[in-house]
């Protein structure tokens, strides 16, 4: 048995079927959301025609997703943590054998050396 799948386009404003090579599917961002919508031509030219006064008066910025303020920076890592987990068995504390090591079991080695 075959199957055939059929994958059609739709003007999302009135629900016209798009054919081959009609209408498209356009991207913007509003308040830093990414939107996407599927538009027949003259739907498209309706919406930059509509926006083309915002988009005049603004001012071009990196592309969405893309971060206002400076990156966090990542905690300084204990280059040790081989022996912190050793001495940490050794002292009866629940520690596993990867991934990150409790502050409690940090605290508790850093006191003792």
């Amino acid at each position: 048995m075959a199957r055939r799948i059929v994958h059609q386009l739709v003007d999302d404003i009135d629900g016209t079927l798009l054919e081959v090579g009609e209408g498209e599917t356009v991207h913007f961002s509003v308040n830093g959301v990414a939107y996407e919508i599927d538009l027949t031509n003259a739907h498209a030219e309706e919406l930059r025609e509509a926006l083309a006064p915002y988009i005049t008066a603004g001012r071009r910025t990196a592309a969405s997703g893309s971060r206002t303020s400076a990156p966090r920076k990542r905690a300084a890592r204990n280059s040790d943590s081989s022996a912190i987990r050793a001495w940490a068995k050794e002292q009866g504390l629940d520690v596993s054998e990867r991934g990150r090591i409790s502050a409690e079991v940090l605290e508790a080695y850093n006191a003792a050396h």
